[in-house]
């Protein structure tokens, strides 16, 4: 049997090494050591790791690249962000969007970032984001999974005209229900907004993804209140709570109260790392909060917990370049999860469960899945945290969309090596990674 595509010669996340992959079609045809068939194309991945794409669940593409636009954060708030982006909606046009945003895809695809779920104001009553990212989503279809979540930035009940724009936004073709319960004037409207919006969603067949309690406030407790709309909708397994970071600040008892009712009722999380340590503790002086959820308390509940971008050079935040290892990396410090197991769990943060989270349909790699992957220049996915390696191939339904040379350093110094390869710093299992 011929094949289109053979990557020979691979590690994979799951600890499988000098594996094979074949593919025909645009899917994966077998995985297995030792496959002899002829290829179109074969790629000697010489023991490095091949992962499934990476994964953002959590971002904001109508607002990324615009950093400066019309000013800068000088105070580094979520609220000074927020006032931000709505001076600059009043200036933003469609053109505008689509050509920061097909920009930030080029960026994604280079880092091997392949499916992403952004969210999209639905405040500005022209819904300029809505119509942008829409042409987006349909330009990038053939190299991106792009979903997009109705998002009321100002919030469902705060903000004129919200849930007609937001209805609207369905209607023209969104996929996804969000919300902003900690941002409407009252606690008591925010648990109104996520009431009314999980019944949109209920009444339409669609999945929710809402931002809750993105707050250093411990009394923020709108995901209790998106749990309970879960259950009494029938909604699991289609919603998730997004940032959560007023549970950093919550008393032990209460959580200890949630995280059951969140596992109970399906309900995934997605952390933002970057954005959450940069964003929370403001007001704080020492010592100071940083702000991320609780990520190892819910992985341990059995609760799905994906990590996300959030932002890329707009009014929340200046930094970014599209590197879902960035986000596990900050994780995994700002977390303390440090141990082999935690840090393979941060790897799958950023693939396997946000692909689950965003019901990706055939992601992965094994037999019948699409044919998407990433060669990295690391031999493992500790290693890929560690490194943040370049992405030596990112493949899209079996065909190779970007390249990057190996990153090697030649070194002119007497008695040293002529080059230094950073992969070759890897460990050996149970030995002396200097050995």
């Amino acid at each position: 049997m011929s094949f289109d595509l053979l990557v020979k010669n691979a590690n994979l996340p799951d600890g499988r090494t000098h594996m094979d992959i074949a593919c025909k079609g645009g899917r994966i045809e077998a995985v297995e050591a030792g496959i002899t068939a002829e290829a179109g194309k074969v790629i000697e991945a010489n023991g490095r790791l091949v992962s499934p794409p990476f994964v953002d669940s959590h971002f904001h593409m109508d607002a990324t690249l615009s950093l400066g636009l019309p000013r800068m954060n000088r105070s580094g708030t979520l609220l000074e962000g927020i006032a931000l982006w709505g001076e600059l909606k009043e200036i933003l046009t469609v053109d505008a969007v689509v050509e920061r945003a097909l920009k930030y895809c080029d960026l994604a695809v280079s880092q091997g970032l392949l499916a992403i779920r952004s969210h999209v104001d639905v405040c500005d009553d022209r819904l300029t984001g809505v119509k942008g990212l829409l042409e987006v989503r349909d330009r990038v279809k053939d190299y991106i999974d792009l979903q997009l979540v109705a998002f009321p930035q100002d919030g469902l009940f705060r903000a004129p005209n919200a849930e007609k724009n937001l209805l609207t936004a369905l209607d023209m073709g969104v996929d996804i229900v969000g919300g902003i319960p900690h941002f409407e004037r009252t606690m008591q409207d925010g648990a109104r907004s996520v009431a009314r919006l999980c019944e949109i969603a209920a009444e339409r067949g669609l999945m929710v993804d809402m931002h809750c309690d993105e707050s250093d406030d411990p009394l923020s407790r709108h995901i209790e209140t998106l749990t309970f709309e879960t259950q009494r909708l029938g909604l699991q397994g289609r919603v998730a709570g997004s940032h959560l970071t007023s549970m950093h600040s919550m008393d032990n008892y209460y959580v200890s109260k949630l995280l059951p009712l969140m596992a109970e009722a399906g309900v995934s999380a997605i952390a933002n790392p970057l954005i959450n340590i940069c964003l929370q503790g403001r007001h704080d002086g020492y010592p100071k909060r940083r702000g991320m959820t609780r990520v190892p308390e819910m992985q341990a509940m059995g609760i799905p917990v994906g990590f996300g971008h959030d932002c890329v050079m707009d009014p929340w935040y200046s930094l970014g370049q599209a590197d879902m290892l960035e986000v596990a990396a900050m994780a995994v410090h700002v977390g303390q999860l440090t141990s082999r197991d935690a840090m393979r769990a941060a790897f799958e943060a950023v693939t396997t469960v946000p692909a689950a989270i965003m019901h990706l349909q055939d992601y992965g790699l094994a037999p019948g899945c699409h044919a998407d992957m990433v060669l990295l220049q690391a031999t493992d996915t500790i290693e890929a945290i560690r490194m943040k390696p370049v992405r030596l191939a990112v493949i899209r339904r079996g065909r190779v969309i970007a390249e990057t040379m190996p990153r090697v350093t030649a070194l002119r110094i007497d008695g040293r090596p002529d080059m230094v390869d950073p992969a070759s710093y890897a460990p050996r299992e149970g030995g002396d990674p200097r050995s």
